[in-house]
């Protein structure tokens, strides 16, 4: 049966993908380049930050609190620098910045992936690795997202922003989708075929984002061709330069002002979004079963969940497609089910739950949800009933205080916190229902923020804007610690806190909407 589902899978991904391109060919062919081009990044990223946290307590033997601080940093690294990055692609161009950054990442992944042991020299090394990782996001990361902005300044592209941008986001995340289960495979190969011990085998799973980076540029040289007219943006001469520096004059003020209002907001949904890799990883670690069996145990294989994305995109083709892209649509949902019904496992199969693994379903269900979301929005866009971005980004926030009111209340009655082994065994469904809201909360959020600022950034400072999303993102990645040392507290205080912040962020937003809306 194994040896026909693995056939069957590739076959049924290389179908999703030639329906995407012929489903939405309304968008830029640079989209679907620069888009792979973050994919392995973004997968070699997020297989080094599956493991991470519990990599900084396995080989250095760091506490939460130690464990935490270096994480947060590490975060607020990441999604700090792209305010200079920027900066200077602002200067010196942005595709120069995105091709020097990638080449600091791969030597900081390189350095990380070597097994130097526990000491001093262990910690300083890891320590220069993060700082040139961080360093090389800074200038790959927000960079790469203004160029897909500059693909729909003009017609015909110009009204499909925020869905090209959901497109983005989601293609993206296909290659977070896959990076937990591969830092958990190549991390079990190295120890049982190998030989090496669990806290040396994190270093392998390091070692496929050394792999994932070069990918990345391949693909990004392969296909420039197709963004190439948006790597210089041609100087304006005349009247209309003088124009623009009058309409600068009136409008940029109000502009920054505006984002700026927006990333204060921004700050505090990481801060509760990025629990995934702290606090929620530590939670599936001591207090969530670590078997499953039945139909519940399909969700812990990625293979599964490709199945139920080809269905759902399928679903959708067979009702909004003609022609050769309905036809592929049906071939998805039959494929899909068939597969299901393939791997369907028995009564009584059990299969072993590795905390990393839960960090799958954010990105199985950005990928998943995102049809649904663009199908939405397109259906009130049609009746003219499409909510503005800062609205959007106002229910992101209350819906991520959900997902912390499930767990608050689903946590009532458990253990206290911070325990060295195992304690309960709480259903797996409980974080993949939480991991499904804040997905929700993120596609109103995420793309759609990065639309709006794309939008809404005087063209002069497009890349300082976006580095100034991500600055947002970095303080609010900073604050993550603040439930990291709070994990001593009962589990209810710690989700009762980052819902209350969620809320009082939604309540802020909506305040001052009217005046978000006019730039919008």
């Amino acid at each position: 049966m194994f040896e026909l589902s693995m056939p069957l899978i590739v076959v049924l991904f290389a179908l999703w993908g030639a329906f995407l391109y012929y489903s939405y060919k309304g968008q830029p062919k640079g989209l679907w380049v620069l888009a792979l081009a973050n994919t392995g990044e973004r997968f070699g990223y997020y297989t080094m930050l599956a493991v991470f946290a519990l990599f900084l307590g396995e080989n250095f033997g760091f506490e939460a609190g130690t464990a935490s601080e270096i994480y947060t940093w590490f975060l607020t690294l990441v999604y700090f620098l792209p305010l200079f990055g920027g900066m200077l692609a602002d200067k010196f161009g942005y595709s120069k910045m995105v091709v020097i950054g990638i080449l600091i990442m791969f030597v900081g992944y390189l350095l990380l992936s070597l097994p130097l042991g526990g000491d001093t020299v262990a910690v300083v090394a890891m320590i220069a690795a993060l700082a040139l990782v961080s360093i090389g996001t800074g200038l790959f990361k927000g960079n790469l997202q203004v160029m897909v902005g500059d693909l729909y300044n003009e017609a015909p592209y110009s009204d499909k922003r925020d869905s090209g941008f959901s497109l983005f986001y989601m293609a993206i995340n296909v290659g977070a989708l896959f990076a937990p289960t591969a830092a958990v495979k190549v991390m079990e190969w190295a120890q049982t075929s190998l030989g090496y011990t669990k806290a040396d085998s994190y270093h392998f799973a390091f070692a496929v984002a050394c792999v994932s980076v070069i990918l990345s540029i391949v693909i990004y040289f392969a296909g420039i061709k197709t963004f190439k007219h948006v790597l210089t943006v041609a100087k304006k001469k005349g009247a209309e330069a003088v124009q623009t520096v009058v309409e600068d004059a009136k409008d940029t003020k109000e502009r920054i002002v505006c984002l700026c209002l927006v990333f204060a907001v921004v700050i505090f949904f990481w801060m509760a979004f990025h629990q995934n890799g702290l606090t929620l990883t530590w939670f599936a670690d001591e207090f969530t079963a670590t078997k499953s069996s039945g139909i519940e145990s399909m969700l812990f294989d990625v293979r599964n969940l490709l199945a139920c994305i080809f269905i759902v995109y399928g679903l959708f083709g067979v009702f909004q497609q003609k022609g050769l892209s309905r036809i592929i649509a049906m071939v998805l949902i039959a494929g899909g089910l068939g597969y299901l019904i393939m791997m369907q496992p028995g009564a009584e199969e059990e299969v072993a739950i590795a905390a990393p693994i839960f960090q799958h379903f954010n990105a199985c269900f950005v990928v998943m949800l995102t049809p649904v979301s663009i199908a939405l929005f397109g259906w009130l866009a049609a009746k003219g009933k499409e909510p503005k971005a800062p609205v959007k980004i106002g229910l992101g926030m209350l819906v991520a205080g959900a997902a912390y009111l499930l767990m608050c209340i689903s946590c009532i009655g458990m253990p206290e916190t911070n325990h060295p082994e195992h304690v309960a065994d709480a259903s797996p469904t409980l974080l993949v229902n939480t991991y499904l809201i804040l997905t929700f909360a993120e596609l109103l959020l995420s793309p759609i923020g990065i639309s709006f600022v794309t939008k809404v950034a005087p063209a002069k400072y497009k890349g300082m804007m976006m580095g100034g999303w991500f600055v947002a993102t970095a303080l609010g990645n900073k604050l993550v610690s603040i439930p990291g040392h709070m994990w001593d507290m009962p589990l209810p205080v710690v989700w009762g806190t980052l819902m209350v912040i969620c809320l009082v962020a939604a309540a802020f937003i909506f305040s001052i909407i009217k005046k978000l809306n006019k730039v919008a």
